[in-house]
């Protein structure tokens, strides 16, 4: 590993005094002159026709600008088919929280005060509360006369993988999309099997849990050219690209100016943009809407309900003969395809010879579902090591070394049918089996138990291009079209600092929007840093050349003898030959026929992404009398490519590894038969507090990707792949009970240990 001065070596976040302080301003702070307030108003019903909306009253309230329904609208002639197209309903409602109509008011209070004045007549109609029930032939059908497909795909920010074969043909009620995935001969591989085992895993709608609800200010251009829309989102240009479709603007009419994000996990891009500028068009004011707690959980994206029916084959030595898997997801009301994602991990972190999936992607009455940190892995994750360690016990196999026997590797398939690229699933394996949590995992106390998951993520990975300028003082300024939601741009400035020889405080870093900045990936499936990395490099590295070719000629030297270091480019071997950065770029921005000021560009358009797998290892203890589940030590491994700041990308461990724990001890968006939301409020939706949080230890596994910057890789996703997985692995180690649906609360703890423990569905194969 090259030895760096800054790049490798943990450092603070560039903002993170502002931040602990209070100085930062999010979307919600923003003020313009003359700014109005938006409250939308929510239907009560996950399904209902609209015979009527009477805004008079509502209208007639002081402070009120404007009521405003989908005809008043510039979105009003378009179809809704997504979450992102739904701005304000119009014949019907769909699901429990959809936007009916919205108040514009001078104040935020008397916009809120008048949304319980619109007058709403509604005609209650059936509702699909739930996948599984949906596809009963005798359900209420949510399209009868099909599903309206999108023009855009968001899938696709997130990772690569396909969506496989496509049964389009005689689907089962509410089915909106049918994949298959298949290798091998399935028959064969359980004819081969020893054990057959067959369980069926549930996990429950969650949501991204981020501090801050979606929030948005658009100003329309007083002549009409168009609106600037600052916001919170992790993609400011797909922001844009949705917004100009919606609105029938030119993208050079829309400006999208990020703003500092609040979290966002996977949940921000683009839902209430649309909403805020078409209203904002239709007054001719600036326009603010923000969330509540209650309307971001009513009116966003969660993450999906998925029930996966698995049924693996193995022989007694170990071998894995064949998978079979059944993925039902719980889409909510529109599409959202992640059946490709939970493909690619049910059957790619082990090597199965044999195998088919098929996943159906299911209506329901509830909002449409969307991303949260490795959308559908942690789901896949939690059925397929279930199983795993369901098999090793079964054959009395050491649950780790059974894992090494059968992990996947670089060329091996991925359950799409994709072959992997360079990955580090086994280095992870190896270096846990050497931990003391391992290795020392018997010495442990009455009702505590160890386990142990893998977990990964394909990763995504999109253009991105960067803009480096030196100015006259020796400062180093980055502009990248990035957001920054994990501390991205800290690790950019230790690029930049690396590569041009300058100290990171000599670096500023520059977010531009989408009418100023450079393009650059949205921040989702873990590539920002691989995506923009080389980007940054290559724009630093052509500032660097023009700087090295001025000392050249004043030095009157070799380029080659050039070197930039301390601040300052100097002849190598004469350490009193040297000038400041500072006085080479005066000389630039002077000297007439010369190169001209020291401003150069970088792009990065990496053929192959580079994806990442971690190794985790959750100790709890479980209370035989309430059921309750206490997590004490937490161990994750995880190939990390290369840190460009383990810093941060320990924080993003971190976080992750708490993530996946808390979904699988405690989240869970709970509706009834009628498609209400019982757990709509941080009262009801449980998420954990510091003190619930077991120990961390981080682990970094430096396995370099082949193609990507430094060798770095994406490190966002990874963590939290695991911890529901290990959790339950370690619950069935401490109390004997194997548990199959998320979250594993304390009564259903409790529950299983009063009764005999689960008996795996097992059959025998060859005798």
């Amino acid at each position: 590993m090259t030895d760096y001065a800054y790049l490798g070596k943990p450092r603070k976040l560039i903002d993170g005094q502002e931040k602990v302080t209070g100085h930062t301003r999010f979307t919600a702070d923003l003020r313009l002159p003359r700014m109005v307030h938006a409250r939308p108003v929510l239907s009560p019903y996950a399904h209902a026709g609209i015979l009527s909306i009477n805004t008079t009253a509502a209208a007639a309230m002081p402070g009120v600008i404007a009521v405003l329904t989908a005809a008043d609208l510039p979105t009003r002639d378009r179809v809704i088919t997504s979450r992102n197209s739904a701005v304000l309903a119009k014949e019907e409602v769909l699901w429990r929280g959809q936007p009916v109509a919205v108040v514009v008011a001078e104040t935020e209070a008397a916009a809120h005060d008048a949304v319980d004045f619109v007058d709403v007549n509604y005609d209650p109609r059936p509702v699909v509360a739930d996948a599984l029930s949906a596809m009963s032939p005798d359900a209420p059908t949510v399209w009868p006369r099909g599903l309206p497909r999108e023009e855009s795909d968001l899938t696709a920010v997130h990772t690569n993988e396909g969506v496989g074969k496509n049964g389009a043909n005689a689907l089962p009620n509410n089915v909106h999309g049918r994949s298959e995935f298949a290798r091998g001969d399935i028959a064969a591989g359980f004819a081969a099997a020893d054990l057959i085992l067959e369980h069926t895993y549930h996990t429950s709608m969650v949501h991204q849990g981020y501090l801050e609800p979606h929030a948005c200010v658009a100003d329309p251009d007083p002549l009409g050219r168009g609106v600037t829309i600052y916001t919170s989102t992790q993609g400011q240009f797909l922001v844009r690209e949705e917004v100009a479709r919606l609105l029938s603007l030119p993208e050079s009419s829309v400006r999208v100016v990020p703003q500092t994000v609040g979290g966002a996990f996977g949940a921000k891009y683009g839902i209430v943009e649309p909403l805020t500028a078409a209203v904002a068009l239709a007054v001719g004011l600036p326009t603010r809407l923000a969330f509540t707690r209650s309307e971001d959980f009513l009116a966003t994206t969660p993450s999906p309900a998925i029930t996966i029916t698995l049924k693996t084959g193995v022989q007694r030595d170990g071998t894995l003969t064949a998978l079979q898997a059944r993925v039902v997801l719980d889409n909510g009301v529109f599409s959202f395809r992640l059946g490709g994602i939970v493909a690619a991990l049910l059957g790619g972190y082990y090597k199965w010879p044999n195998l088919r999936i098929e996943c159906l992607e299911v209506s329901t009455h509830k909002p449409q579902i969307g991303a949260y940190r490795a959308p559908g892995a942690p789901h896949a994750t939690f059925a397929v090591e279930s199983q795993m360690d369901e098999m090793a016990a079964a054959l009395s196999l050491d649950p780790l070394a059974f894992r090494l026997q059968n992990v996947a590797e670089e060329g091996d398939l991925s359950g799409t049918g994709r072959p992997w690229p360079n990955i580090g699933l086994r280095r992870c394996l190896e270096e846990l089996a050497q931990h003391p949590a391992w290795r020392e995992r018997a010495a442990k106390g009455p009702d505590e138990g160890v386990g142990l998951a893998v977990g990964g993520w394909p990763s995504a990975v999109e253009p991105s291009s960067a803009i480096c300028r030196v100015d006259n003082d020796g400062t180093v300024s980055i502009q990248v079209g990035t957001v920054d939601i994990s501390g991205v741009n800290s690790s950019f400035v230790l690029v930049a600092a690396e590569i041009l020889g300058v100290h990171p405080d000599q670096v500023r870093l520059i977010q531009g929007d989408t009418s100023s900045g450079p393009f650059g990936a949205a921040s989702g499936g873990s590539q920002v840093t691989y995506a923009m990395s080389g980007a940054v490099a290559a724009a630093a590295e052509a500032a660097k050349q023009k700087l090295i070719k001025i000392a050249a000629e004043e030095f009157e030297a070799a380029a080659a003898d050039i070197e930039l270091a301390e601040g300052a480019a100097r002849v190598r071997g004469v350490p009193d030959r040297t000038l400041p950065l500072s006085q080479l770029v005066r000389i630039a921005q002077s000297k007439r026929g010369g190169g001209g000021p020291i401003v150069s560009e970088g792009s990065a358009a990496v053929a192959q992404n580079a994806p990442g797998f971690v190794a985790h290892l959750l100790k709890v203890r479980v209370d035989r009398e309430t059921g309750e589940v206490q997590p004490l030590d937490y161990v994750a491994f995880q190939d990390v490519g290369f840190a460009l700041n383990p810093l941060l990308v320990q924080g993003q461990m971190h976080g992750g590894m708490v993530q996946g724990m808390s979904l699988g001890l405690y989240e869970a968006m709970v509706y009834d038969g009628e498609g209400q939301l019982l757990s709509g409020s941080l009262l009801d939706y449980v998420l954990p507090r510091a003190d619930m949080v077991p120990r961390l230890e981080t682990n970094l596994v430096n396995n370099p990707s082949p193609l990507g910057p430094f060798g770095v890789r994406g490190v966002g996703e990874p963590p939290i792949t695991a911890g529901a997985a290990a959790l339950a692995n370690a619950i069935k180690d401490a109390a004997d009970v194997r548990l199959t649906r998320l979250p594993l609360r304390a009564e259903q703890v409790w529950q299983a240990l009063r009764h005999s423990p689960m008996t795996p569905s097992v059959a025998a194969g060859n005798e």
